[in-house]
């Protein structure tokens, strides 16, 4: 189930012992992703009290290595951490989901570069940089002119868009102590103890320079001056390096690498292959994760169910009343729904609103009609698109295609789309799949075009997909294209 992670991807050295890499896991895919990452060998620090009774986990109040949480939209995860470790981390998803989609964001996170200005903005008080790997926004009081190096350094805010945003203020962490630009002494709120806050800040007082201030991270609680001067002194000497390094090199250049970033997306098949490792944990309904996903009405009614589980109902008692509970949050014929198509790249483009027309409970089957108001072209068909056509999407819970029929106002049938795409899901809200790119264009007149298979190879080179989605979507695509080719009957049969 588990990739295998080496040694020194998922542990770090610190005095001449290796330890175990530690994560930090929040959100409705914890209790899974705990389990995963406990059995590539990692400790859980921060546990929350679920965490802790579950796993019967020791409580560790120390930074982590790997932190993940929940995206906003509840269909994925953020993961930032050390490379070794979110390489690692992330090849144990690919390894255990067969559509799961990485997306990791080329920047490092806290990263130090020297960047070249290649656009200033004078009114907004902005410059871009090329840093190499991203061109990103510095804010500054003092704008730089066009074709000047500076060093700057990515921000934490704003991670994952696609333009960073940078800073001068270099900051450089370290275990205990983060240096910070300018002569100053801050300390980590979560350090109550005020003893402890004023040894720390008369220490951090002695040890700030002009250049030079400290930020003492929560860990630096009760560890002895020597270690906590040590690591000053170290990190005083490393970024001195870096300034000295950064006259000598021609931008756009890394000088030190931070934390990677990853946004993934789990979809219809991911999210069931985290049930089956939840299940080896704690009682699960079938289809736990899609429905945390759904939102709160339905995920509270989950939790409820899965608490009567918990005191020893069965199955068979608490998964009919369940799901008839939630059937009320969903969309039922001749109601308006949203088609949220999302892009392999991130971005999520609501095709609706679309009217339901039909949709069968027993078989999942659904029919939807859109009216268009602007004129344009469709896509691949090479059609005129024009006011009042329509369009006739017949779908399928679980499928990995759809087709949709464009029609002008009077009737007449301009062409047919049979989009490839993650296995549907069907929300509160409407339906989601993730588009890989592959579409079928089916002509009047018969004719068949296969569009945009290489983006999906460009995709998988690119590490967003794994080779068994790659490999899934060429089999669907060969029986598609052979149902189209068959003739009368091919629209029955897909």
């Amino acid at each position: 189930m588990a990739v295998y992670i080496a040694l020194k991807q998922r542990n770090h050295e610190r005095g001449g012992v290796w330890l175990l890499a530690t994560a930090r896991i929040r959100g409705i895919y914890s209790t899974a992703l705990t389990q995963l990452l406990l059995q590539e060998g990692y400790s859980i620090v921060q546990a929350s009290r679920t965490q802790s009774e579950r796993f019967r986990l020791e409580v560790i109040e120390e930074s982590a290595d790997l932190d993940v949480h929940d995206r906003r939209d509840l269909q994925g995860i953020h993961a930032l951490g050390r490379a070794g470790n979110i390489d690692g981390f992330l090849a144990s998803l690919s390894g255990l989901m067969e559509d799961v989609v990485i997306r990791k964001w080329p920047p490092s996170v806290d990263g130090i570069y020297k960047g070249i200005v290649k656009e200033v903005d004078s009114s907004r008080r902005t410059a871009l940089l090329d840093i190499g790997p991203a061109v990103g926004t510095l804010f500054a009081i003092k704008i730089p002119q066009v074709g000047a190096q500076l060093l700057v350094q990515v921000e934490r805010h704003d991670i994952g868009r696609r333009t960073p945003t940078l800073s001068t203020d270099i900051k450089i962490a370290g275990s205990h102590v983060v240096l910070l630009p300018n002569r100053q002494v801050k300390i980590s709120r979560k350090i109550l103890e005020w003893n402890e806050r004023t040894r720390l800040r008369q220490l951090g007082e002695e040890l700030a320079t002009d250049k030079w201030g400290v930020l003492w991270r929560t860990s630096a609680a009760n560890q002895t001056v020597d270690v906590l001067k040590q690591e000053v002194i170290e990190l005083v000497r490393l970024g001195d390096e870096l300034v000295e390094k950064a006259k000598r090199v021609e931008a756009p250049t890394l000088l030190r690498e931070g934390l990677s970033f990853a946004d993934v997306e789990f979809p219809a098949l991911s999210k069931q292959s985290l049930d089956k490792v939840r299940k080896a944990v704690a009682p699960t309904i079938d289809g736990h994760h899609y429905y945390k996903a759904c939102g709160k009405r339905v995920s509270a009614a989950l939790d409820m169910a899965e608490r009567m589980l918990e005191k020893g109902s069965t199955h068979a008692d608490i998964d009919d009343v369940f799901r008839q509970t939630v059937e009320l949050e969903y969309p039922s014929a001749s109601s308006w729904i949203s088609v949220k198509h999302v892009k392999l790249n991130g971005g999520v483009l609501d095709l609706g609103p679309a009217l339901l027309e039909t949709y069968d409970s027993e078989t999942f089957s659904l029919r939807l009609r859109r009216v268009f108001k602007r004129e344009g072209v469709y896509d691949g068909l090479a059609v005129r698109k024009e006011p009042d056509d329509y369009a006739i999407t017949e779908a399928k819970v679980g499928d990995w295609h759809f087709k949709t029929r464009y029609f002008s106002k009077d009737g007449d049938l301009k062409g047919s789309y049979i989009n490839l795409n993650t296995p549907v899901e069907l929300y509160p809200y409407g339906i989601r799949y993730v588009d890989l790119e592959v579409d079928v264009c089916v002509w009047p007149d018969g004719r068949l075009a296969v569009l945009d298979f290489e983006k999906l190879e460009d995709a998988l080179r690119k590490g967003l997909v794994t080779e068994s989605l790659v490999a899934s979507v060429k089999g669907k695509l060969s029986e598609i294209v052979n149902s189209v080719k068959v003739g009368l009957g091919w629209e029955q049969r897909i």
